[in-house]
């Protein structure tokens, strides 16, 4: 009986540790991270070329850590706040106490460097200036609109310039990509911001609902989202992406239904639709990479 009590709790903390890393965002950017290597940054898209290349998968676990360790920042100093927006998730958090966050954090971020540095300098360097830069994130930047939203996207994007950075490959189409990407994310972090106005709200957070209101959020959604579209009409006529195409061409469908839904939302549980449904297009966007050599 003992046994089995002593089990139980152990997997709910590894189940509450799971959740604090938000470790299905990290193994989508695994899988994410090696899906882009294979079909843009690699130019040998062999795919055993890139399986056997130990520079990336010590990249790829960098990223992984280093990421993890962010989740962990994040949840500590958002402690208030996500108790009051998502309680139960935070709930299931708080098995694991602040100590052992901590270690945890400590002991990713070692990994990270210890990685990093069997690549080489070079990479040591960008994952220690990453790792400052989600602490002075953390701490200082997430405070302020505008600026905090495009820092948070930068952060969540740079992994995947650590790659780019192997291979030195920096061609515009890359870039175009990546910036897609940036508009797609910088709307999703507004988005979520409505949906969590309450908490932050409540514990007086300068997010630009909070700041500006709900209307001039919306607009600044809807701006982005038509950056998003540019962006959209730019790869498909300025580049040979194959099958890849029909995804971009599904964008525009998407936002003119996004867009609709958002100017009709005012509920949190709306604003949450809104923010998965984004996460979604984010994910079939990766996913649709495979299609870019057909």
């Amino acid at each position: 009986m003992l046994f089995s009590k002593i089990n139980t709790n152990n997997i709910l903390k590894i189940f509450s540790l799971f959740s604090v890393i938000r470790g299905y965002n990290v193994l989508f950017i695994i899988l994410a991270q090696f899906i882009s290597t294979i079909f843009i940054f690699s130019k040998n898209s062999n795919f055993k070329f890139v399986l056997y290349d130990l520079n990336i998968w010590l990249i790829i676990f960098c990223s992984a850590f280093s990421i993890s360790a962010g989740y962990i920042v994040n949840s500590i100093y958002d402690a208030k706040k996500d108790l009051i927006n998502r309680p139960l998730k935070t709930t299931l958090e708080n098995q694991i106490s602040g100590k052992t966050k901590f270690i945890v954090y400590i002991l990713f971020n070692f990994f990270t460097l210890f990685f990093a540095s069997l690549v080489s300098a070079k990479a040591f360097l960008f994952f220690a200036i990453y790792i400052l830069s989600i602490i002075i994130y953390s701490i200082k930047i997430s405070k302020y609109p505008f600026i905090g939203n495009v820092f948070s996207v930068m952060l969540s994007i740079t992994p995947f310039f650590a790659i780019m950075l192997y291979y030195k490959n920096y061609s515009e189409e890359i870039i175009s990509h990546s910036v897609f990407l940036f508009f797609v994310v910088l709307t999703r972090e507004v988005v979520k911001d409505l949906e969590s106005f309450v908490g932050d709200f409540t514990l007086k957070y300068i997010t630009i609902p909070v700041k500006y209101g709900e209307r001039i959020s919306k607009w600044y959604i809807t701006l982005c989202s038509l950056f998003v579209l540019l962006l959209s009409f730019h790869i498909l006529n300025s580049y040979e992406i194959s099958l890849m195409r029909y995804y971009f061409y599904s964008t525009y469908l998407f936002y003119i239904c996004f867009l609709f839904f958002l100017w009709k939302s005012n509920s949190r549980s709306s604003y949450q639709k809104l923010h998965n449904s984004l996460k979604f297009l984010i994910i079939l966007g990766i996913l649709s990479i495979t299609l870019n050599n057909f």
